[in-house]
């Protein structure tokens, strides 16, 4: 009853406490497995934050719950935001599984894993999700050795109307700085080169500490300094800055270092103003434009990543439309869309006038199809330039193509420089020149 095969599914913050579990099972005499048919214990950590990631999570689920039923798997734990979320419901619904560990237990899986062998009866582990790591925690970093992800709060402090992630993860909990450095500086010794800085709104990052105490440091620029001096790091990448918290001293910082790359992953959602105020974003169109001005003056070549949802209840077609002459004006580097997910809880699913999916997907292909034309044009520019890529390995299409990223692609997310010339080993940093391009991937040379 050992052997513990992790499925983590939705965003890299959960995938962290999957790395958490891992560490603190394996410290406690477990084998973490990568095949869940050498498994005995198969643990899916879920995500329940819109409906499409709600259906991924029941299928891996029902898929584990199979595995059992032929004898293959012993033990079936749901843990994460869905089960956090669906307390009552996931118990009631799912019986294939034997364990349902919420957000606010999973710190405790080696004890609940170990008394259930035992045989302890209880099935359900919840409690608010109050939990914050320290650098002491165990923690196994599931990306390549060259990577790893950094959290430093937990929960929002946002209230945006479509979200429902402040009923699942509570209100804004920051780490402590000193506390964030010690794991980055041990990620660092560990052989990690990126770091990628999440929580679920960078600019936010200490706002509670300091409201508790004046005196408290914890400020996103006292962060980026703070990381800034890492000695071996070599790349700092800051994941979901909302527009509202991003000013002039915080550019200022980010386009004086050498290691904090000149890439800002913005979720504008909208730009209409009278749907920016339904969603409760807290912003005007003229606010959002004046911070994308902010920033192209003080770092021309700074990437913008973003991402807008189409289908929120009430967006007429003149809003789409406006939305879709913003990002023609704009021609942002990265775009992503979402349709529309009403959640229960949620102002915006409370709201009348709901768009139907049709409409919801129309809207997203024709924003999406926009954006691959700007994309197209914009990786033409870098046919014959010379580009810094970090090497990762082979292609995941072709076994005779090495695999990098730029300073300008996250990992996951965006795309890749596929390599089809030089040797080099994962992890490496090389000067690639970039012989061709595609609409989210570039190709090139090691010179």
């Amino acid at each position: 009853m050992k052997k513990v095969h992790f499925i983590s599914l939705g965003c890299p913050k959960n995938l962290v406490d999957s790395e958490i579990m891992a560490g603190t099972l394996m410290k406690d005499g477990f084998e973490i497995v990568g095949d869940e048919s050498e498994a005995d214990t198969v643990i899916v950590n879920t995500c329940g934050f819109v409906e499409d990631s709600k259906k991924e999570s029941i299928q891996r689920i029902l898929e584990m719950g199979q595995l059992k039923k032929e004898g293959k798997l012993k033990k079936l734990v749901v843990a994460g935001c869905l089960t956090q979320r669906y307390k009552t419901d996931l118990v009631n619904d799912l019986p294939e599984a034997d364990l349902f560990v919420g957000s606010g237990e999973f710190q405790n899986i080696n004890k609940i894993l170990k008394e259930n062998i035992a045989g302890n009866t209880q099935k359900s582990f919840f409690n608010l999700p109050t939990y914050l790591q320290e650098e002491s925690t165990p923690r196994v970093n599931s990306q390549p050795r060259h990577r790893a992800y950094l959290k430093i709060s937990e929960g929002c402090l946002k209230r945006c109307a479509f979200c429902a992630i402040p009923l699942i993860r509570g209100n804004l909990q920051s780490r402590t700085l000193k506390n964030v450095v010690n794991e980055a500086k041990l990620l660092v010794a560990g052989g990690v080169k990126e770091l990628l800085i999440i929580s679920h709104d960078f600019t936010d990052y200490g706002w509670d500490l300091r409201k508790k105490d004046p005196a408290a440091k914890e400020s996103p620029l006292e962060l980026l300094k703070a990381l800034d001096q890492v000695e071996g790091l070599k790349w700092i990448r800051l994941l979901y800055l909302y527009p509202d918290g991003i000013t002039k001293e915080m550019i200022d910082v980010i386009k004086n270092s050498k290691k904090i790359v000149k890439y800002f992953d913005m979720p504008l959602q909208h730009i209409n103003n009278e749907m920016l105020k339904k969603m409760n974003r807290k912003m005007t169109r003229e606010e959002i434009v004046e911070a994308l001005n902010l920033i192209r003056k003080e770092i021309p070549d700074a990437v913008i990543r973003t991402q807008f949802i189409v289908g929120f209840p009430g967006e007429t077609e003149e809003q789409f439309n406006e939305l879709l002459e913003f990002i023609e004006e704009q021609k942002f580097d990265r775009v992503g869309c979402f349709m529309y997910s009403p959640e229960e809880n949620t102002p915006g699913g409370k709201m009348p006038d709901q768009i139907v999916n049709s409409v919801k997907k129309k809207r997203h292909d024709k924003l999406m199809k926009l954006q691959q034309k700007i994309s197209l044009s914009a990786h033409k520019a870098f046919i014959g330039k010379e580009i810094e890529v970090l090497v990762e390995g082979y292609s995941e299409e072709t076994d005779l193509l090495l695999q990098g990223r730029s300073s300008q692609q996250a990992p996951d997310i965006d795309g890749v420089v596929l390599i089809n010339s030089g040797d080099a080993e994962i992890g490496q940093m090389v000067k690639v020149k970039i012989t061709d391009s595609m609409e989210y991937d570039l190709i090139g040379e090691i010179v």
